[in-house]
């Protein structure tokens, strides 16, 4: 005949199983929601203010590397500045010796030297 040992080991597992009360499963629920829910509240506050931190800091620093921009923008204007006064100075030089030279060639063909 068929023993105990010859029972399929699934058999009988249904029936052991205590019925589900749903009412005890959403007790549980809101046990466990309530338990938490606080701190994933204060914790997305807390993400949110650091976002909008980010968001400040990051138009600050967007600020302030413009503002480097245009330092370097007016350090090559000076620079731009002082090499056209430089050549303002050669040209001016270059006009003087020329004016000279137009003086000393006149005086020599006025003493009849002709060049």
């Amino acid at each position: 005949g068929v023993g105990p040992r010859d029972a399929s080991p699934d058999e009988g597992v249904v029936e052991d199983l205590p019925l589900i009360d749903e009412k005890a499963v959403e007790q549980l629920t809101e046990g466990l929601i309530s338990h938490y829910l606080p701190d994933l509240q204060r914790s997305k506050s807390a993400l949110q203010e650091l976002t909008q931190n980010q968001v400040v800091l990051l138009e600050t620093l967007e600020q302030e590397i413009s503002k480097f921009k245009e330092c370097n923008s007016i350090l090559d204007i000076n620079a731009l500045f002082s090499e056209a006064k430089h050549y303002h100075n050669k040209l001016v030089n270059i006009r003087n010796e020329m004016m000279m030279l137009h003086e000393k060639t006149s005086k020599l063909k006025v003493s009849g030297i002709n060049i």
